[in-house]
Protein backbone atom coordinates (compact mmCIF):
# COMPACT_ATOMS: atom_id res chain seq x y z
CA UNK A 1 0.00 0.00 0.00
CA UNK A 2 2.98 2.27 0.04
CA UNK A 3 2.92 2.80 3.72
CA UNK A 4 6.28 3.79 5.87
CA UNK A 5 7.88 0.92 7.90
CA UNK A 6 8.34 3.15 10.62
CA UNK A 7 6.20 6.09 11.99
CA UNK A 8 6.76 9.15 10.60
CA UNK A 9 5.78 10.80 13.84
CA UNK A 10 3.19 10.13 16.21
CA UNK A 11 2.36 6.78 17.07
CA UNK A 12 0.68 4.26 14.70
CA UNK A 13 -2.58 3.35 15.53
CA UNK A 14 -2.53 0.37 13.13
CA UNK A 15 0.51 -1.88 12.02
CA UNK A 16 0.72 -4.35 9.43
CA UNK A 17 2.43 -7.52 10.55
CA UNK A 18 3.29 -10.58 7.92
CA UNK A 19 3.10 -14.05 9.36
CA UNK A 20 4.80 -16.02 6.57
CA UNK A 21 4.53 -19.50 8.23
CA UNK A 22 2.80 -22.86 7.37
CA UNK A 23 2.31 -26.07 8.70
CA UNK A 24 3.53 -28.03 5.10
CA UNK A 25 1.54 -30.85 5.85
CA UNK A 26 -1.17 -30.24 3.07
CA UNK A 27 -0.86 -33.54 0.42
CA UNK A 28 -0.17 -31.11 -2.17
CA UNK A 29 -1.48 -27.19 -1.36
CA UNK A 30 1.72 -25.94 0.61
CA UNK A 31 2.30 -22.47 0.22
CA UNK A 32 0.75 -20.11 2.25
CA UNK A 33 4.07 -19.03 3.74
CA UNK A 34 4.66 -16.45 0.89
CA UNK A 35 1.11 -15.04 1.17
CA UNK A 36 2.35 -12.04 3.24
CA UNK A 37 4.46 -11.03 0.44
CA UNK A 38 1.97 -12.01 -2.32
CA UNK A 39 -0.50 -9.43 -1.02
CA UNK A 40 1.97 -6.88 -0.01
CA UNK A 41 2.60 -6.85 -4.00
CA UNK A 42 -1.10 -6.76 -4.94
CA UNK A 43 -1.78 -4.18 -2.79
CA UNK A 44 0.28 -1.80 -5.07
CA UNK A 45 -2.88 -1.44 -7.09
CA UNK A 46 -5.24 -0.15 -4.02
CA UNK A 47 -5.48 3.39 -3.46
CA UNK A 48 -5.89 5.36 -0.22
CA UNK A 49 -9.37 7.09 -0.47
CA UNK A 50 -12.85 6.22 0.10
CA UNK A 51 -14.60 8.12 -2.46
CA UNK A 52 -18.08 7.27 -0.65
CA UNK A 53 -17.26 8.33 2.44
CA UNK A 54 -18.81 5.51 4.30
CA UNK A 55 -17.65 5.87 7.65
CA UNK A 56 -16.78 9.77 7.66
CA UNK A 57 -12.92 8.69 7.38
CA UNK A 58 -11.88 8.88 3.86
CA UNK A 59 -8.70 7.59 4.24
CA UNK A 60 -8.23 5.10 6.79
CA UNK A 61 -4.12 4.65 6.45
CA UNK A 62 -3.69 8.32 7.31
CA UNK A 63 -5.57 8.16 10.30
CA UNK A 64 -4.55 5.07 11.33
CA UNK A 65 -0.70 6.24 10.73
CA UNK A 66 -0.49 3.10 9.24
CA UNK A 67 2.79 1.13 9.19
CA UNK A 68 4.30 -1.72 7.91
CA UNK A 69 6.41 -3.87 10.82
CA UNK A 70 7.27 -6.46 8.23
CA UNK A 71 7.14 -10.37 8.56
CA UNK A 72 7.90 -12.24 11.85
CA UNK A 73 11.19 -14.27 11.10
CA UNK A 74 9.35 -17.25 12.14
CA UNK A 75 9.99 -20.94 10.53
CA UNK A 76 7.77 -22.09 8.48
CA UNK A 77 6.17 -26.39 9.15
CA UNK A 78 7.76 -25.44 12.94
CA UNK A 79 4.57 -24.30 15.06
CA UNK A 80 6.80 -25.27 18.42
CA UNK A 81 9.46 -22.40 17.20
CA UNK A 82 7.63 -20.06 15.25
CA UNK A 83 4.35 -19.50 17.69
CA UNK A 84 5.72 -18.32 20.45
CA UNK A 85 7.89 -15.77 17.88
CA UNK A 86 4.01 -14.78 16.14
CA UNK A 87 2.85 -14.55 20.03
CA UNK A 88 5.64 -12.03 20.71
CA UNK A 89 5.63 -10.03 17.68
CA UNK A 90 1.35 -9.21 18.27
CA UNK A 91 1.63 -8.39 21.37
CA UNK A 92 4.65 -5.92 21.27
CA UNK A 93 2.27 -4.46 18.53
CA UNK A 94 -0.63 -4.62 21.22
CA UNK A 95 1.20 -2.76 24.11
CA UNK A 96 1.47 0.35 22.17
CA UNK A 97 -2.11 0.20 21.84
CA UNK A 98 -2.17 0.07 17.97
CA UNK A 99 -3.65 -2.34 16.16
CA UNK A 100 -2.42 -5.91 14.77
CA UNK A 101 -3.24 -6.33 11.33
CA UNK A 102 -1.73 -9.25 9.94
CA UNK A 103 -1.21 -10.95 6.96
CA UNK A 104 -1.25 -14.98 7.09
CA UNK A 105 0.45 -17.90 6.34
CA UNK A 106 -2.12 -20.51 7.19
CA UNK A 107 -4.77 -20.82 9.51
CA UNK A 108 -2.68 -22.44 12.22
CA UNK A 109 -1.34 -18.24 12.73
CA UNK A 110 -4.36 -17.92 14.24
CA UNK A 111 -3.59 -19.76 17.56
CA UNK A 112 -0.47 -17.34 18.67
CA UNK A 113 -2.27 -14.06 17.91
CA UNK A 114 -5.40 -15.27 19.90
CA UNK A 115 -2.47 -16.21 22.79
CA UNK A 116 -1.42 -12.17 22.37
CA UNK A 117 -4.46 -10.73 22.62
CA UNK A 118 -5.83 -12.52 25.32
CA UNK A 119 -3.11 -11.31 27.89
CA UNK A 120 -4.28 -8.04 27.25
CA UNK A 121 -8.17 -8.43 26.39
CA UNK A 122 -9.42 -10.82 28.47
CA UNK A 123 -12.94 -10.11 27.71
CA UNK A 124 -12.97 -10.16 24.05
CA UNK A 125 -14.55 -12.34 21.60
CA UNK A 126 -13.90 -14.07 18.37
CA UNK A 127 -16.05 -13.66 15.26
CA UNK A 128 -14.65 -16.53 12.32
CA UNK A 129 -15.33 -16.07 8.46
CA UNK A 130 -14.58 -19.64 6.93
CA UNK A 131 -15.45 -22.43 4.77
CA UNK A 132 -14.29 -24.67 7.81
CA UNK A 133 -14.47 -24.08 11.50
CA UNK A 134 -10.68 -25.40 12.49
CA UNK A 135 -12.22 -26.74 15.36
CA UNK A 136 -11.42 -30.85 15.19
CA UNK A 137 -11.54 -33.56 17.66
CA UNK A 138 -7.93 -34.16 16.70
CA UNK A 139 -4.19 -33.61 18.34
CA UNK A 140 -1.96 -31.71 17.57
CA UNK A 141 -1.35 -27.94 16.28
CA UNK A 142 -2.60 -27.20 12.40
CA UNK A 143 -5.23 -25.57 10.51
CA UNK A 144 -7.79 -27.95 11.46
CA UNK A 145 -7.26 -27.52 15.58
CA UNK A 146 -6.40 -23.65 15.72
CA UNK A 147 -10.11 -22.85 17.72
CA UNK A 148 -9.79 -26.49 19.92
CA UNK A 149 -6.81 -25.65 21.10
CA UNK A 150 -7.49 -21.98 21.80
CA UNK A 151 -11.11 -23.36 23.60
CA UNK A 152 -8.60 -25.51 25.34
CA UNK A 153 -6.59 -23.07 26.16
CA UNK A 154 -9.80 -20.43 27.51
CA UNK A 155 -8.42 -17.68 25.43
CA UNK A 156 -11.43 -16.03 25.52
CA UNK A 157 -15.03 -16.21 25.65
CA UNK A 158 -16.15 -19.32 23.21
CA UNK A 159 -20.05 -19.21 24.00
CA UNK A 160 -19.99 -15.46 22.26
CA UNK A 161 -18.15 -16.03 19.45
CA UNK A 162 -18.90 -17.35 16.04
CA UNK A 163 -17.92 -19.34 13.11
CA UNK A 164 -19.84 -18.24 10.11
CA UNK A 165 -19.65 -19.43 7.09
CA UNK A 166 -19.28 -23.34 7.00
CA UNK A 167 -19.29 -25.30 3.45
CA UNK A 168 -18.68 -28.08 1.74
CA UNK A 169 -16.77 -31.90 2.66
CA UNK A 170 -14.64 -32.83 5.62
CA UNK A 171 -11.96 -35.87 5.76
CA UNK A 172 -14.48 -36.66 9.04
CA UNK A 173 -17.64 -36.38 9.99
CA UNK A 174 -19.58 -34.48 12.87
CA UNK A 175 -17.22 -31.44 12.95
CA UNK A 176 -19.87 -28.88 13.12
CA UNK A 177 -21.55 -31.00 15.77
CA UNK A 178 -18.58 -30.89 18.09
CA UNK A 179 -17.68 -27.33 17.23
CA UNK A 180 -21.11 -26.09 18.91
CA UNK A 181 -20.47 -28.98 22.00
CA UNK A 182 -16.74 -27.20 22.44
CA UNK A 183 -19.49 -23.91 22.66
CA UNK A 184 -19.18 -21.85 19.44
CA UNK A 185 -22.17 -20.79 17.57
CA UNK A 186 -21.74 -21.87 13.93
CA UNK A 187 -23.82 -20.49 11.25
CA UNK A 188 -23.33 -22.52 8.31
CA UNK A 189 -22.90 -21.24 4.71
CA UNK A 190 -26.24 -22.21 3.72
CA UNK A 191 -28.14 -20.59 6.32
CA UNK A 192 -26.06 -17.60 6.09
CA UNK A 193 -26.55 -15.88 3.09
CA UNK A 194 -30.22 -15.91 2.81
CA UNK A 195 -30.54 -14.04 6.07
CA UNK A 196 -26.97 -12.38 6.18
CA UNK A 197 -28.00 -8.94 7.28
CA UNK A 198 -30.50 -10.95 10.32
CA UNK A 199 -27.74 -12.77 11.01
CA UNK A 200 -24.73 -10.01 10.97
CA UNK A 201 -27.02 -7.58 13.13
CA UNK A 202 -28.02 -10.75 15.50
CA UNK A 203 -23.78 -11.00 16.09
CA UNK A 204 -23.04 -7.16 16.15
CA UNK A 205 -26.35 -6.97 19.31
CA UNK A 206 -24.77 -9.77 20.98
CA UNK A 207 -20.91 -8.99 21.06
CA UNK A 208 -21.59 -5.55 21.60
CA UNK A 209 -18.76 -3.00 22.66
CA UNK A 210 -16.63 -6.14 23.77
CA UNK A 211 -13.27 -6.20 22.34
CA UNK A 212 -13.64 -8.43 18.90
CA UNK A 213 -10.96 -10.30 17.29
CA UNK A 214 -11.95 -11.08 13.20
CA UNK A 215 -10.22 -13.60 11.73
CA UNK A 216 -11.21 -13.90 7.95
CA UNK A 217 -9.89 -17.26 6.17
CA UNK A 218 -10.33 -16.36 2.23
CA UNK A 219 -11.74 -20.08 1.73
CA UNK A 220 -14.64 -17.83 2.53
CA UNK A 221 -14.88 -16.81 -0.86
CA UNK A 222 -15.82 -18.95 -3.59
CA UNK A 223 -12.72 -20.33 -5.76
CA UNK A 224 -13.79 -18.09 -8.87
CA UNK A 225 -12.93 -15.39 -7.03
CA UNK A 226 -9.89 -16.77 -4.76
CA UNK A 227 -8.22 -19.53 -6.27
CA UNK A 228 -5.15 -19.63 -4.68
CA UNK A 229 -6.04 -21.18 -0.88
CA UNK A 230 -5.14 -24.24 0.76
CA UNK A 231 -8.30 -25.65 0.70
CA UNK A 232 -10.76 -24.35 -1.79
CA UNK A 233 -14.94 -25.16 -1.72
CA UNK A 234 -16.98 -24.49 -3.99
CA UNK A 235 -20.07 -22.01 -3.91
CA UNK A 236 -18.27 -19.54 -1.48
CA UNK A 237 -18.92 -15.88 -1.58
CA UNK A 238 -18.43 -13.48 -4.36
CA UNK A 239 -15.98 -10.77 -3.70
CA UNK A 240 -18.92 -8.06 -3.98
CA UNK A 241 -20.46 -9.97 -0.83
CA UNK A 242 -17.48 -10.64 0.79
CA UNK A 243 -16.62 -6.86 1.25
CA UNK A 244 -19.76 -6.06 2.03
CA UNK A 245 -20.06 -8.14 4.65
CA UNK A 246 -16.93 -6.77 6.26
CA UNK A 247 -18.42 -2.87 5.89
CA UNK A 248 -21.58 -4.55 7.84
CA UNK A 249 -19.69 -5.08 10.38
CA UNK A 250 -18.57 -1.60 10.95
CA UNK A 251 -18.75 -0.14 14.49
CA UNK A 252 -17.46 -2.80 16.30
CA UNK A 253 -14.54 -2.55 19.23
CA UNK A 254 -12.27 -4.46 16.79
CA UNK A 255 -8.83 -5.08 18.49
CA UNK A 256 -7.29 -7.28 16.30
CA UNK A 257 -7.62 -8.73 12.72
CA UNK A 258 -5.76 -11.26 11.04
CA UNK A 259 -6.21 -12.82 6.80
CA UNK A 260 -4.99 -16.05 6.11
CA UNK A 261 -4.46 -18.97 3.49
CA UNK A 262 -3.45 -16.88 0.64
CA UNK A 263 -1.31 -19.72 -0.92
CA UNK A 264 0.61 -17.69 -3.79
CA UNK A 265 1.63 -21.26 -5.67
CA UNK A 266 -1.91 -22.00 -6.76
CA UNK A 267 -3.00 -18.18 -7.67
CA UNK A 268 -3.96 -17.14 -10.86
CA UNK A 269 -2.37 -13.87 -12.03
CA UNK A 270 -2.56 -12.65 -8.14
CA UNK A 271 -6.66 -12.42 -7.80
CA UNK A 272 -6.34 -14.11 -4.72
CA UNK A 273 -3.94 -12.27 -3.39
CA UNK A 274 -5.37 -8.64 -4.52
CA UNK A 275 -8.61 -9.85 -3.25
CA UNK A 276 -6.69 -10.27 0.25
CA UNK A 277 -5.14 -6.74 -0.07
CA UNK A 278 -8.74 -5.55 -0.32
CA UNK A 279 -9.98 -7.18 2.66
CA UNK A 280 -7.21 -6.07 4.37
CA UNK A 281 -8.32 -2.17 3.12
CA UNK A 282 -11.46 -3.08 4.66
CA UNK A 283 -9.95 -4.17 7.81
CA UNK A 284 -8.41 -0.51 7.82
CA UNK A 285 -11.91 0.88 7.50
CA UNK A 286 -13.22 -0.66 10.55
CA UNK A 287 -10.07 -0.33 12.50
CA UNK A 288 -10.27 3.26 11.79
CA UNK A 289 -13.78 3.53 13.01
CA UNK A 290 -12.66 1.54 16.27
CA UNK A 291 -10.05 3.60 17.24
CA UNK A 292 -12.03 6.70 16.88
CA UNK A 293 -15.37 5.20 18.67
CA UNK A 294 -13.71 3.34 21.41
CA UNK A 295 -10.49 5.74 22.05
CA UNK A 296 -9.27 4.31 25.93
CA UNK A 297 -6.03 2.57 25.55
CA UNK A 298 -5.50 3.58 21.57
CA UNK A 299 -2.65 6.43 20.82
CA UNK A 300 -4.58 9.58 21.11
Amino acid sequence: MGVPDAPTGAAPRACIVGLPFDCGTHPFRVGSRQGPDAIREQSRLLRDFDLAERTGIDNANAYLRLVDTGNVRCPAGDPDTAFPLIEQAIGAILDTGAIPVSLGGDGAVTLPQLRAVASRYPDFVVLHFDAHTDTYPIAGYNTATTFTRAAEEKLFDVDASYHVGARGMSFMTGVWEYTREVGYAVVPFDDFVPQQAALLDEIRDKVGNRPVYLCFDMDIFDPSCAPGVCTPEWGGLSAREGLALLRRLSGLNFVAFDVNTVSPPQDVGGMTAFLAATVVQEFLALAAVAVRDFPAGRPA
